[in-house]
């Protein structure tokens, strides 16, 4: 049998460290050496996010497989997972990071939520819901560059989106454009069908893509996000889990990704999958 090598070691806080040495394991991302301090080898260097090939792909897809060994939630998974993302999508060539925002969402019942939750979808309704049964997208990770991107429960505005209508996400123009653009219809997220859940399960899906951020409508907070902080392109990535739920993760760029280079990150979209699909419909949150 072929032994796998597990690039990650979880520490006893939880924390994903990499593992230290000086042998080189094939399959590890090069960025796994260039933090321990390991030089990495002549033509070895992970190129800037736009510049990615499927085989940077295949290598960051071995390392999101690994993250989530040992979490006990989904939510822990789903940390682990964006900044993994946050830290790695680096240009190694100048050690800037290639993103300025990581953020893993999930839909969830809003009978199933924490009276906090609950209370942060009511404000955005202006009310209570028609029925416990209504999908929020609920922000369960969150990696970035100022300390209240660095968690879910310090998000101002995305804590927990209600969809209670398709009307009503009208009024959330990213968010309907990433249900769109993976190629699902905004019905099929807010009320799933058991009878096609199991196909929906098995099927790839596209990746969203904005590759110019600046002035789009579909990129909210121009002049307070957008703008200040840099951000050339926003690409997305996931899919349907068992339960009928959608997570998605969705990365802010610093640098402006071509919607062909985006389309690789399709590959990301199982390995997150794998890591958190223990935890679908059993311990969600923390």
């Amino acid at each position: 049998m072929k032994h796998c090598y597990n690039p990650v070691r979880i520490g006893p806080d939880g924390s994903c460290r990499i593992r230290t040495g000086e042998e080189r394991v094939s399959g590890i991302p090069t960025a796994f050496y260039h933090r321990q301090g390991i030089p990495p080898e002549q033509g070895d260097m992970m190129p800037n996010i736009g510049d990615f090939t499927l085989k940077d792909m295949v290598e960051f897809s071995a390392a999101l497989r690994s993250v989530g060994y040992g979490a006990a939630s989904m939510e822990e998974a789903a940390d682990r997972i964006v900044h993994y993302l946050y830290e790695n999508l680096t240009d190694l060539n100048t050690g800037e990071k290639n993103c300025a925002l990581v953020r893993l969402f999930k839909t969830h019942s809003y009978g199933e939520l924490d009276r906090d939750l609950q209370e942060f979808a009511r404000g955005i309704l202006n009310g209570s819901p028609e029925s416990p049964d209504m999908k929020c997208l609920v922000l369960l990770a969150s990696a970035g560059r100022e300390p209240e991107w660095d968690g879910r429960k310090t998000s101002r505005g995305h804590r927990a989106i209600p969809l209670p209508s398709e009307h009503f996400i009208e009024a959330f123009p990213m968010v309907r454009q990433l249900i769109q653009q993976m190629g699902l219809t905004v019905n099929t997220i807010l009320r799933p069908d058991p009878a096609v859940v199991f196909d929906m399960v098995q099927t790839t899906y596209n990746v969203f893509c904005i590759p110019d951020a600046v002035g789009s409508p579909y990129v909210p907070a121009q002049k307070d996000f957008v703008i200040p902080y840099g951000i050339r392109s926003v690409i997305g990535f996931g899919g349907i889990l068992p339960s009928g739920n959608l997570f998605a993760i969705i990365i802010f760029c610093n640098v402006t990704v071509p919607r062909e280079t985006a389309d690789l990150f399709r590959s990301l979209a199982l390995s997150v999958k794998i890591a958190v699909l223990p935890f679908d419909d059993k311990t969600v949150f923390r």
